[in-house]
């Protein structure tokens, strides 16, 4: 028999039968339902990237890429600094010094972390407190603090802010905290309210005095690097074993593990749909071959192969799953146009920097959500095709 012959009864089932009308509504149902999950999967898999890349950014913004940190005391200092910047001349460093403070103003109290940075290494590897300074540079004991902090506090520019140091030194009978007052000399908004109420910045000089830690001495240096995790690598080969190197990713693998077993999950449970979907392109399928037996046995005995049979029904499963494929496309992307375009969703504007949705559909999300929704669908259609090919063509004929 001819193989037009397949094509043709390819349309002629996918029509609508009046006297079998629920054949065609399991079909659509089928359709509908792998169109959704495609859409639903789509639209789920940017947002989980998206959201992802949001935290990461985040993350990094008062993170450095790689912390170079002493394992025993004074082992970081300007001798290794000199070493580091000969060794790796692309890459960006600022030494730093740090203490755990207490910001006081009036009766209000806060807590957080002083560092003592050189403004002009340190805007080479921070980026939101070069937008604070705005091409300023702060002097001596003056300070630049988080846009939550000034706000809490109510700070005027060059209004004294005084901080309470966790290093204690002797005074007559007892011991007392160290206090010092700094200037306010301008303000840094990171987008994280945590990191702009607790992180504070003043010059090294400045924190060297106060701690009375020697000059040449440091607490660790910031290294920026656009390929952190090659660099450390490097980085780590030639520090002394006094020394060591943290990734900013080491701090959050936790939290990046949870986040993509999250992501996995939504995908499974997703995809679920789909297959639940596929389950109407079975029943839609068996009731087709139930309902054309007759017209099966028939060409059968005219000659047309198992072969053929099951190709129908197999091209007709394909079809109506590769329809549904195509519009959970079309549906899938334009929802990610429309999220990330319009302020439908609101998002906290102290959280996040922009107010739509994060959206970023990778490609290989998009091709393994393909890939598993035509797996599904062509699983589905292979056994109602197997059964029409399987038609006894004595016993239906002689039946009818």
């Amino acid at each position: 028999m001819s193989q037009a012959i397949v094509p043709y009864l390819v349309k002629r089932f996918l029509r609508f039968d009046k006297e079998q009308p629920f054949i065609f509504l399991s079909a659509l149902l089928a359709f509908l339902g792998i169109m959704l999950g495609v859409m639903v999967l789509i639209i789920a898999m940017a947002l989980m990237n998206g959201f992802d890349n949001e935290f990461k950014k985040k993350l990094t913004v008062m993170n450095y890429p790689i912390t170079v940190l002493p394992r025993f005391y004074g082992s970081v200092n300007s001798e290794l600094l000199f070493d580091l910047r000969s060794d790796f001349p692309k890459l960006r460093f600022s030494p730093y010094i740090s203490s755990a403070v207490i910001a006081r103003k009036s009766s209000r109290l806060e807590g957080g972390y002083l560092f003592g940075v050189n403004f002009e290494d340190e805007i080479e590897v921070n980026d939101v407190l070069k937008k604070g300074l705005d091409g300023k540079v702060p002097g001596k004991y003056e300070v630049i603090i988080g846009k939550t902090l000034s706000k809490e506090f109510a700070l005027m520019s060059n209004e004294k802010l005084t901080y309470i140091f966790t290093q204690m030194e002797p005074g007559g009978l007892a011991v007392t905290p160290k206090i010092k007052r700094f200037t306010h000399a301008g303000t840094f908004d990171s987008g994280l309210s945590a990191y702009d109420k607790a992180y504070s910045y003043t010059t090294i000089e400045s924190l060297h005095k106060v701690l009375r830690i020697p000059k040449d001495q440091f607490d660790g240096i910031h290294v920026f690097s656009e390929t952190p995790q090659d660099d450390i690598v490097k980085i780590k080969a030639m520090l002394p074993t006094s020394v060591s190197a943290k990734g900013w990713w080491e701090d959050n693998v936790n939290f990046f593990a949870a986040l993509e077993m999250e992501k996995k999950s939504l995908f499974i449970v997703l995809m679920l749909i789909i297959l639940i979907a596929a389950i109407n392109i079975i029943s839609s399928l068996l009731m087709t071959v139930m309902n054309r037996r007759s017209e099966i046995a028939l060409l059968i005995s005219l000659g047309a192969s198992a072969i053929e049979i099951k190709k129908v029904f197999l091209y007709l499963g394909v079809i109506i799953g590769l329809g549904g494929i195509a519009g959970g496309i079309v549906f899938g992307l334009s929802g990610i146009w429309v999220l990330g375009t319009f302020d439908i969703i609101s998002l906290p504007k102290d959280v996040y920097p922009t107010s739509t949705l994060p959206l970023d559909l990778n490609l290989t999300d998009f091709f393994s959500i393909i890939i598993g929704a035509f797996v599904i669908v062509l699983a589905s259609s292979y056994y109602p095709a197997k059964k029409a090919s399987e038609v006894d063509v004595l016993t239906v004929l002689r039946n009818e």
